[in-house]
């Protein structure tokens, strides 16, 4: 039996069970379907058509493949390919995919960038987010890794609990999915308070202003050690 694929990637080439992949003939999802027929914006329609090159499932994990307990509220992963025509991944279409779906999505953004193919995991998850506000889903996007490089572990006595974990190797590179949002979060407040540091940096060395400067430097110097603290715990 033929497999699903996307240029060079497949369920195999991913190190995923054999009876996970997608019989190639039933594997192709031809972008029209996202939104032909469903009302979207017109940005997010020339994603599909201008960024996407084509969709594929590579493979649906399951209890039964997977060897793991059938409990616990998600039922099935579907590993699905996105081979792009751009280096920037298209994080509203595959939102758009994710929502029409209750299963969990992992995509395989794949490209082939200056002769290398590439690749970039991606998936839409829950924000970590304080008790009493409103729940926020987004779209994480890994690093690009050449191709050849790029394998799934399969972690957990559940697919839930695979699931955590290949949340995990997506949003962090990691399979380690204990305290996952914790992590997740404080990975996003590095970036927040490094972009901070740069701009208190630009804007202390702009100021003529001695009462301003030193304002500036106290914030600047709550940043650094705010980004200190943080970075130690990575």
């Amino acid at each position: 039996m033929a497999v699903a694929s996307c240029a060079s990637i497949s369920a195999s080439s991913l190190g995923l069970p054999q009876q996970a992949a997608m019989p190639e003939s039933k594997a192709s999802l031809p972008k029209q379907m996202f939104y032909a027929k469903t009302p979207v914006s017109s940005g997010l329609k020339q994603r599909f058509v201008n960024d996407i090159k084509e969709i594929t499932v590579l493979g649906v994990l399951n209890a039964s493949n997977t060897g793991t307990a059938s409990e616990g509220r998600l039922k099935e992963i579907l590993i699905i390919g996105v081979l792009l025509n751009t280096r920037t991944v298209p994080v509203d279409a595959l939102e758009h995919i994710a929502k029409l779906r209750p299963s969990g999505i992992l995509f395989v953004c794949v490209n082939i960038h200056e002769g290398v193919e590439e690749c970039a995991l991606a998936v839409r998850r829950a924000r970590p987010g304080r008790a009493g506000h409103v729940q926020q889903n987004t779209v994480y996007v890994g690093e690009w890794r050449p191709a050849s490089e790029t394998r799934l572990a399969l972690h957990g006595d559940t697919i839930e609990q695979i699931w955590e974990s290949l949340n995990a190797q997506a949003i962090l590179g990691s399979s380690e999915s204990e305290d996952l949002d914790a992590r997740i979060a404080r990975r996003e407040n590095i970036a927040e308070l490094r972009a901070l540091d740069a701009k208190l940096t630009k804007d202390h060395a702009r100021a003529k202003n001695p009462t301003q400067r030193n304002e500036i430097y106290a914030k600047l110097h709550k940043a650094r050690t705010q980004l200190a603290s943080l970075e130690a715990e990575e």
